[in-house]
This record gives structure tokens, C-alpha cells and sequence, in this order.
């Protein structure tokens, strides 16, 4: 019997990869939060802290509810989780179309659409890498992780000409119908492979395959709150720009074509996740990670001296980039520090340092009413990303220590 996995099982792990991709396409509504907060009308009286809360709490509520996403992906199946992630999506949108305060705007984007893109993007990812073998793993990760970040190159422009002639509430409603329509019919396609070729891509090309971690194992180790605390610092700096760019780019350069920056990220931040995840699988996950973050950090202390609008569409697509990099880069580490068994609930447990990093978008707000402007907010967030390299070190040492002992045990047992 071959090793190898199957040509008709590589052909439907496509199918498998392309869908999870379609899945986060819709789910990817959440990134046009900057253009909807920027055109909240004024006599709703919100503040830009006010205007924060709707996405940071959608971030946050994303983050936690990966984890029984997750657990319940890795028991159930993709196809079932992914179809309540577009309903609560949808319904979420849905709810809020009718009001204009921020309680309900929290509980219908915030609470339920937010839990609706954690239970899709739980399970758009994991069976889309398990049809692969390990040395593809990046690139196909970067592929259906690419479908969130490219969203605001087509909701973004679709989302402003929607708001300018019906408004926001009808806006929410339109979008909350449509995405629930598409996310359940693409996530009928969503299916774990075989568990004999699974075993197969896993061992094809001879790579190690790293122990399966459960959840509660992996919470004992060093290594995860290490990437854990790289992960909330690398994604708050690009969650603070995807949710303040419109309003930072109206402030800095007087102009009111921010949506079309919020557009123009996407596509760096779509390029970002396919570019790192694989050039990660030749050159190694933690040496990109370190090239992107420190991309990243040297963006953040230069934005706030730049007031030329076709410099800050080049800064804001590199932005992009390196924020992309990370949905392609931590979920292949978490896969090959802790297995491929439990990855829907380790990564959901990793991935709650995402949520965490949404509150810069936050910070960022109270410090705009504060001052004005949002150069602090970008000055901390470098600083944190510097932080992130340091630690990125220490997590090498430690993974090399494990391979390690790994090959040790492997040479014992032969």
C-alpha cells in the first residue's frame, strides 16, 4: 500500500482549501468596521472610542469563541461549525440594521457576528492543512487565510457605495443576508480527509511530526505563552491600523479616501498571509516571522511623520503585509510545536492573543480623544513589536531544544 496521498485526495483537499477561502471571504466583513465607523452618522453622538467598541469587542468575542470552535471542529467536522459561524454572522448583522446605539451594535456585530467569525475561521484552516503534507502546510494555510485579509478589497468599496445611498442600518441588513447565505452553502464543502490520508500527507517527505499536544498539555509548556504573547503583540499593531486607518488617514492628510487605504491593506494583507507562509515553509516560520515583525516596528515609528496620501498608501499596504503574515505563520507553528490532532482547539487557544491585541484598537481611540492624533498608540505598538523579537529568540532555543530531544527519542526507539 503507497505512502503517499492519493492524486484524487490532493484534487479534493483543493476543493476543501478553495472553500475555506470563500468562507473567509465573507467572514472578512469584519475588517470593513473602519469604513462603517467612519460613516456613523453624527447625531448618533458616538465618540472614537465609542466607534472602537463594536469591532474591539467583535475581535475579542472572535478570539474566545475559537476555542470551543475549535474543540467542537475537532469532534465534529468542519461542515457543522462552519454553517452556525455563517448563521451567527448573518443574524448578527441582521439584528443590528434596525438601531443606532452602541448597546445593540456590541451585542449584534460585537457578540454574535463576532462568534460567527470564530466558529467559520475555526474551521476553514484546520482541514484545508490536513489534506497537505507538512512542507505545504504554510502556502495552504497563507491560501485560505488570504480569503479574510482580500475581503476589504471588494466589501470595502461595496460596503461605502451601499452606506452613501441606503445608509448604514440597511447596509448591516444587506450584508447580514447575503454572508449568511454564502458561508452556510460554501461550508457544505468543508471536510476532513481520511484518517488513512491524513497519516500519509503527514509523513510525506519524511518530515518529524511533532507529538499531539492536547489542550490542556499545551498550556503547560513554556512555549505557548511565549507565542501566545508574540501573537497579541504582532496582531494588536495591524488591528489598530485595519480599525483607524479611514479616520488616521482623514487626520494626517485631510483626505476622505480612506476607505479606498482600507482596500489597498487588504491586498497587502492577503499577499502578506500567502507570501509568509511560503517562503516559512523554505525558509523556516520563525526566521520570516522575525523579518515581518521587524518590518512591521519600523512602519510604526515612521507612519505619524507622514502626511503625503500616496506615501501613506505605500506604508498602509506594507502594514498589511506584516500584519497578514501572522494568520499564516502561528497556525503552522501551533501545528508543528503541538500536532495536527487538536489543532482546531491549540490554535483557538493561541489564537485568543489575537483578541487580546484588538484592544490597541481601543487604546487607540481613547488616545485620539485624547489628543488628536494617534501617534502614541503607534509609538507603543513598536515598541511591543520589539518585544516580540526578543521573545522570538528565546521561543528558537526552546524549539530547538524540543526537536531535540525529539530526534533523541527517535534514534533510541530505532
Amino acid at each position: 500500500m503507497s505512502s503517499q496521498p492519493s492524486s484524487s485526495g490532493s484534487s479534493r483537499g483543493w476543493v476543501v482549501a478553495f472553500s475555506g477561502t470563500g468562507v473567509n471571504l465573507a467572514l472578512g466583513v469584519l475588517y470593513t468596521w473602519s469604513v462603517i465607523s467612519k460613516n456613523i452618522p453624527k447625531e448618533w453622538n458616538w465618540s472614537e472610542a465609542y466607534r472602537a467598541w463594536p469591532f474591539t469587542i467583535a475581535c475579542l468575542v472572535f478570539a474566545v469563541m475559537m476555542v470551543p470552535a475549535g474543540k467542537l471542529q475537532d469532534k465534529f467536522g468542519p461542515r457543522i461549525v462552519a454553517s452556525i459561524g455563517g448563521v451567527l454572522t448573518g443574524l448578527g448583522m441582521i439584528l443590528t440594521s434596525p438601531f443606532t446605539n452602541i448597546t445593540m451594535f456590541i451585542v449584534g456585530f460585537g457578540i454574535l457576528a463576532g462568534s460567527g467569525f470564530g466558529f467559520g475561521y475555526a474551521s476553514a484552516t484546520p482541514p484545508a492543512v490536513k489534506w497537505f503534507p507538512p512542507a505545504k502546510t504554510g502556502m495552504i494555510a497563507g491560501i485560505v487565510v488570504s480569503g479574510f485579509g482580500l475581503a476589504s478589497v471588494y466589501i470595502s468599496p461595496l460596503a461605502t457605495f451601499l452606506i452613501h445611498k441606503y445608509g448604514v442600518q440597511s447596509t448591516m441588513l444587506i450584508l447580514g443576508i447575503a454572508f449568511l447565505i454564502v458561508v452556510v452553502a460554501l461550508s457544505q464543502l468543508l471536510v476532513n480527509p481520511p484518517a488513512a490520508h491524513q497519516a500519509a500527507a503527514a509523513k510525506a517527505g519524511g518530515a518529524v511530526v511533532a507529538r499531539d499536544y492536547s489542550g490542556s498539555e499545551m498550556l503547560k509548556t513554556r512555549r505557548f505563552y511565549i507565542l501566545w504573547v508574540m501573537y497579541a503583540f504582532n496582531a494588536g499593531a495591524g488591528l489598530m491600523i485595519i480599525g483607524k486607518l479611514a479616520k488616521l488617514v482623514e487626520v494626517q492628510t485631510a483626505s476622505q479616501a480612506g476607505f479606498i487605504l482600507v482596500a489597498l491593506l487588504a491586498i497587502g494583507n492577503a499577499g502578506g498571509r500567502l507570501l509568509a507562509g511560503t517562503l516559512s515553509d523554505k525558509l523556516g516560520r520563525i526566521r520570516v516571522l522575525q523579518c515581518f515583525t521587524a518590518f512591521q516596528a519600523v512602519l510604526m515609528f515612521l507612519t505619524p511623520a507622514m502626511s503625503d496620501l500616496y506615501v501613506l498608501v505605500v506604508i498602509s499596504m506594507c502594514i498589511g503585509m506584516n500584519y497578514g503574515s501572522n494568520l499564516s505563520l502561528f497556525p503552522t507553528i501551533t501545528k508543528e510545536s503541538f500536532g495536527i490532532k487538536n489543532l482546531g482547539v491549540n490554535y483557538g487557544l493561541v489564537f485568543t492573543a489575537w483578541g487580546v491585541g484588538s484592544l490597541m484598537a481601543l487604546i487607540a481611540g481613547r488616545i485620539y480623544d485624547a489628543y488628536g492624533r494617534f501617534d502614541y498608540a503607534l509609538y507603543i505598538s513598536g515598541c511591543l513589536l520589539i518585544v516580540t523579537l526578543l521573545l522570538s529568540s528565546l521561543y528558537t532555543h526552546l524549539e530547538a531544544k524540543r526537536m531535540a530531544e525529539v530526534a533523541l527519542k527517535a534514534g533510541a526507539a530505532a
